[in-house]
């Protein structure tokens, strides 16, 4: 069948609706295609002949289908949550402490030296009250990800608690000199377990911590730490409750430092006597702690091993997210800080957790 549209067409001559749709015979007239376009014109053609729906409907049905992939993918290629929710950890400051501040502390025994730790009280202290007590040891000196190996610049305690309901401490590493804070490893190892061991019953008996639920945690070197330093004798075990690791754990590997190696590890592990320990890391950084370590040693604590994608929980380099070895990654919510949360809240004997 052969039709002609002398409207559309600068020369009436009969070509095959078939071909016209194909487009290789179809010519618009100036108007027409200044007006819509080529293609508009193409189809109006076509609807004309009746074999097309209206142009428009049809458009109007594709850009709708479009739109929704697109909006189902971005979605699924997203980060987990927004950024808008993320938590901003609290500048230190040398003022007097408060509920809901940061401060930075220097003990009777280190006055006029540049040694200190942080003491946050929650939005929620209040004086005489009681609450559970966070002790962080932060990571070494680590500029790819942005890590200072300082006090001030200690993350993961905040996210662990969401800045409610827990004191948080972050301790020091005591240089060789006992003058200054190590950023690399544990300088005086024996002053960095003592100033724990003076300092964490003065700061609960001052402001409201409860001796008897003090979590220790660290990220990287500190995750280490918690163990090498806050189980480096019996004293110093018996003040956790609960232990909370990210990426990295004592007797992983054997470092440069005396007692790294793995059957030290283990010695030191044995002084928590079965204690909670929640061990989390990278990818399948828990996993592999578990399989190619823990494996054949969990009697020795009450473990929980928790692997955390950060690079979905982030769309690293985003900010100052910029490296997936980050203690930052409890700082937007995730199914992974909820179940670390959730954890947190058993070992306290607390309530659900908060997300």
């Amino acid at each position: 069948m052969r039709r002609e549209c002398k409207k559309c067409f600068e020369v009436g001559r009969s070509v095959p609706l078939s071909r016209v749709v194909r487009g290789n015979q179809f010519r618009p007239n100036r108007f027409a295609a200044k007006r819509e376009g080529y293609f508009n014109a193409l189809l109006d053609h076509a609807a004309r002949q009746g074999r097309l729906a209206p142009p428009r409907r049809f458009l109007g049905n594709l850009v709708k289908i479009g739109m929704a992939i697109v909006a189902i993918v971005a979605v699924l290629l997203s980060p987990l949550t927004s950024a808008e929710e993320d938590l901003v950890t609290p500048t230190m400051t040398d003022d007097a402490p408060a509920a809901g501040k940061r401060v930075r502390q220097v003990a009777p025994e280190y006055e006029g030296t540049a040694v200190y730790h942080s003491l946050y009280l929650p939005t929620d202290w209040k004086p005489k009250g009681k609450f559970p007590v966070i002790v962080e040891y932060t990571g070494n000196k680590f500029p790819p990800a942005n890590g200072s190996g300082e006090i001030k610049d200690a993350n993961l305690g905040y996210g662990m608690s969401d800045g409610r309901g827990f004191i948080w401490i972050a301790m020091p590493y005591i240089e060789v000199g006992k003058k200054e804070n190590a950023v690399k490893w544990w300088g005086d190892k024996d002053a960095t377990v003592n100033y724990c061991k003076t300092n964490l019953p003065r700061i609960c008996k001052e402001f409201g911590g409860d001796p008897n639920n003090v979590i220790v945690c660290g990220f990287s070197r500190g995750a280490i730490g918690a163990s090498y330093i806050g189980l480096a004798d019996d004293e110093i075990a018996e003040l956790w409750k609960g232990m909370f690791t990210h990426d990295h754990f004592d007797g992983q590997k054997k470092w440069g430092y005396p007692e790294s190696d793995r059957a030290s590890a283990l010695l030191r592990l044995a002084r928590l006597k079965g204690r909670s320990v929640h061990i989390s890391g990278n990818r399948t950084g828990a996993s592999t702690m578990r399989d190619g370590y823990l494996v054949d040693h969990l009697d020795l604590a009450d473990f929980t091993f928790l692997d955390v994608p950060v690079a979905k929980i982030f769309t690293i380099p985003e900010g100052r997210f910029n490296h997936a070895h980050t203690d930052l990654w409890m700082h937007r919510k995730s199914p992974q800080r909820v179940q670390a949360r959730a954890w947190l809240q058993r070992v306290i004997g607390a309530g659900e957790a908060t997300e």
